[in-house]
Order: C-alpha cells, then structure tokens, then sequence
C-alpha cells in the first residue's frame, strides 16, 4: 500500500499520456515476477522488499477504473465500474481463501507435496505461484484489448460512427480542468468524492482485517474458533454471492436510486449489520454458518456498492484528459488510508481482547462500534458543507 501510494498518480499521468493499455500490461507483468518472488522469500526483508517493489509498480487500479467507462457505451458506465469493484471485492475475498487452503501444503496434503519439495522448503510459495498464473492469463488477454485514449479530435470530426458521436458529445460536456494535474486539488466535487471514498475505504479494509482474526479467536475472547478453512470458505461463498449481486442486481438498483442516496442507505444499514457480529459466538451449527455467511455477503456487497458509486462519481468529476490522473490521485490517498488501516485495527482488536469484563463495550463489542463510528464519519461525509455534487452527475 505504501508503494502504491507513491506511484499511483505518476501512473495516471503515463496513463493519461500514453494509454491506459501500457500501464496495464507493466502492473500485470510486476505482478508475475514480484508475486512469485514474494513466495519465494527467504527472510522478512526480502517478503518486504518484494512486496514494496510490487506496490511500485502496480499502477493499474486508477487506469483500470477510466478504461472501464471509456470501452463501453455511457449508459452501461454503471455495469463496467460495478465489475471493476466487485472483481477486485472479490479478489480482496476469494485471495485469502486461496491462501488459506493452498498455504502450507506440504502439511495439509502429505500426499501430493513432499517436505523436501519446493513447497515444502517455501510453504507460502503455492499460493503466490497460482495468483502469478492467474496473472499470465491477464497479461496474454491485454493484447486484445483495445486502446481507449483518444486524442486525436480531428479524427473523432471525421468519424461519423455512433461511437465516436457519442465519444465527441462526451468530451464537450466535460468540465473543464484547466492547469492540469495541479487542477484536481481545487477540483472540490472531486476532492470531495475522493475524501468519502477514502473513509469508506479505511472502514473496509478494517473490517477485513478484523473479520478473520475474529472468525479465528476462541470463543472464550468472542471468537468463532472457526479454522483458516472454514473462513476461507465463508469468504468463497460471500465472493461468488457478490459477483451474482453486481452483475444481475446492482445495475438495476443504481438506475433506480440516487447514487449518494444509495450511499446513505447502505451506510445506514451497515450500522445494525455490524453491530450484530458481537452477538454471532451465542449461536452454533447451521446457524451460525447461515449468519456469518449472510453476514460477510451484505458487508461486501455493500462495501463495493459504496466503492463502486464513488468511482463513478470520481469519473464524472472530471474529463477523460485526466481521467486517469484523478483516479491515480484517488488511489494514492486511499492507499494511505489503506496502510493505516490493518496497523490500527490490529491495535484495536487486541485491547478489545484483554476488555472481556469491561462495563461499557466489552470484548469485540469495542470493535465493531468503531468500525460502526467509521461507517457514521463516511455517511456525514455525505453531506453539505463536506461533500459537492459534479455538475455532471444525474441527480
């Protein structure tokens, strides 16, 4: 995340210069070779340093995110963000999952690798080398896609196509942002969107962190006892429900609603939602199972709801000039928040841990009420004086 954070808005600037599709193919080939190596690591430095280098390099979150509504026509914009968000959701859920059964494999299948097998002497190495194929996959599939970043206006006059129509008609009514980069900072509808995105980013990725330490703990400490195992199939099954959810729900339901109204909808349920977890080690069996995985579901597809409707307006905020400058600026502060974020709730989790008796917010009941005050400093957010409607944005 630091890495990240100091690169992702020169990578926007390459973008915005030189196309989206180059930054995608260097992010995906980091990704092969620093991933792989990160599986490979022999000491806590090298984990660090190869770690830190992918950070570097991985400039694709914020080009991704402007491709996505530059590929297809205006009114699927809605659709290709919501896939960008729950691809990467699912990601953020299905990943552990892969490394909770594929980590330590000379341990849990004796019978397919041995002790003295490269899996054996580096047991998170199997994980790391599946996400690395994955990540060949992509890298071939980039050679198809097409260019999205079009400067030529001469060319867009001349082209009488439906799509070069509407990409001309796009382009005019775009605000115009004058000084360049520089233009994003006194860009307050984007600055705006930015500083929500980043408070609901910093509760996300909070609540990841908490979750499994939780799910694991015992149940004397208000844990769940359950194994790396049993999360990683909870976090299996939220990541398959959530691709269902943004691919057949979510489209209708951001046509339907407002997207800061649907902001604050979702915020205001994720407080009873949240606030219902302390109260999941009272149940057992079946039970239990069908609440946490309801539970992990609607977090989820709340969070990328919330991820996805910001994304938008971050888009709408600004014109495809620096489209991917300002989605690289976005990924830049949230990637700061991002990096505070598992530091400060490890913290928290753990003095809750050593609070079991306490009066006023026992045990994981301290947890859970402060991401709930996160969940409450994002919807305030929202709001006037703090949050500025772009003036492209449907209302």
């Amino acid at each position: 995340m630091l890495g990240r954070a100091l690169t992702s808005v020169l990578w926007g600037v390459v973008a915005d210069k030189h196309g989206r599709k180059p930054v995608l193919v260097i992010t995906l080939f980091s990704v092969v070779i620093f991933n792989t190596l990160f599986g490979l690591s022999s000491s806590y430095w090298m984990a660090l340093t190869t770690r830190g280098l992918l950070g570097l390099l991985s400039g694709m979150l914020g080009p991704v995110k402007a491709y996505a509504t530059e590929v297809c026509r205006k009114e699927h914009g809605h659709l290709a963000l919501s896939l960008i968000s729950s691809s990467r959701g699912i990601g953020l859920i299905v990943g552990p999952a892969i490394g909770g059964y594929l980590a330590q494999p000379a341990d849990k299948y004796p019978d397919i690798f041995s002790v003295n097998s490269i899996f054996g002497r580096f047991p998170y190495f199997l994980p790391c080398l599946s996400i690395s194929l994955l990540a060949i996959v992509a890298l071939v599939a980039c050679f198809w896609l097409p260019e999205t970043l079009h400067r030529h206006t001469e060319d867009i006059i001349l082209d009488n196509s439906t799509e070069a129509v509407e990409q001309s008609i796009s382009d005019t009514n775009a605000e115009h942002n004058g000084g360049g980069c520089l233009s994003l900072f006194t860009n307050w509808a984007l600055m705006s969107a930015i500083t929500v995105y980043c408070i609901f980013s910093l509760q996300d990725v909070a609540y990841a962190e908490v979750f499994s330490l939780w799910a694991i703990s015992d149940r004397k400490y208000g844990g769940l006892s359950f194994s790396s195992q049993d999360v990683g199939s909870v976090l299996s099954i939220s990541g398959l429900l959530l691709l269902i959810y943004q691919i057949l729900v979510y489209p209708s339901v951001a046509k339907s609603i407002d997207p800061i109204t649907l902001v604050r909808t979702v915020a205001l349920l994720t407080v009873p939602l949240l606030s219902s977890y302390p109260f999941m080690p009272t149940l057992s069996g079946f039970i239990l199972q069908l609440a946490v995985n309801c539970a992990s579901f609607l977090k989820n597809s709340f969070s990328v709801t919330t991820m996805t409707v910001f994304s938008i307006l971050i888009n709408d905020a600004v014109n495809q000039d620096l489209r991917a400058s300002a989605n690289g600026l976005s990924i830049t502060l949230m990637s700061i928040f991002k990096t505070i974020a598992p530091a400060v709730a490890g913290v928290i989790f753990s003095w809750a841990q050593k609070r079991q008796t306490a009066l006023f917010l026992p045990g994981d009941h301290l947890v859970f009420f402060t991401l709930n005050v996160l969940t409450v400093i994002g919807l305030t957010f929202t709001f006037r004086p703090f949050y500025t409607r772009s003036g492209r944005t449907k209302h």
